[in-house]
């Protein structure tokens, strides 16, 4: 894949998201860099216990509180790697439906996503990683980090 390129970045918001962020930069060259982060409903743990409504009071506030420092964080990388204002998007649901669903908006030509240094089958098996992977109309590519030296 060449520079100039649309790529979505989906990123955990953690230390290593540097080193995901900066991988995809080198193969977007001059073209577009979108971020990414997915905040999850706090009540997804909770499916099934309580069929309607928030799982416990101030749910509700909880999520906003938090959705706004996820905010922060996000913009934070966003302006370290000058990113684009309006490309750094901040996604509420399932992680992997809600970057396969962005990567289909902004029409974009390749997902980069982070992946931790395990090995054989366990590299991607259960992670999102492997949700976005499986089911993606677009490439993907998984970037090992926090595994230097773990060889």
């Amino acid at each position: 894949m060449s520079g100039g390129q649309k790529v979505l970045v989906a990123i955990d918001l953690s230390d290593e998201s540097g080193e995901i962020i900066e991988r995809a930069r080198s193969i977007a060259g001059d073209g577009d860099l979108h971020l990414v982060h997915v905040q999850e409903p706090m009540d997804t743990v909770y499916m099934g216990v309580v069929p309607f409504g928030p799982v416990f009071p101030g749910v509700d506030e909880a999520e906003d509180k938090l959705r706004d420092e996820l905010r922060k964080r996000l913009d934070h990388w966003a302006t370290r790697f000058s990113v684009a204002a309006g490309q750094a998007h901040l996604r509420y649901g399932t992680p992997a439906s809600e970057i396969k669903a962005l990567a289909d908006e902004i029409d974009c030509d390749l997902i980069v996503i982070g992946t931790h240094g395990q090995k054989g089958v366990q590299l991607l098996l259960g992670s999102t990683a492997n949700s976005v992977l499986h089911g993606a109309c677009h490439d993907v590519l998984a970037v090992r980090v926090g595994a230097k030296g773990d060889d």
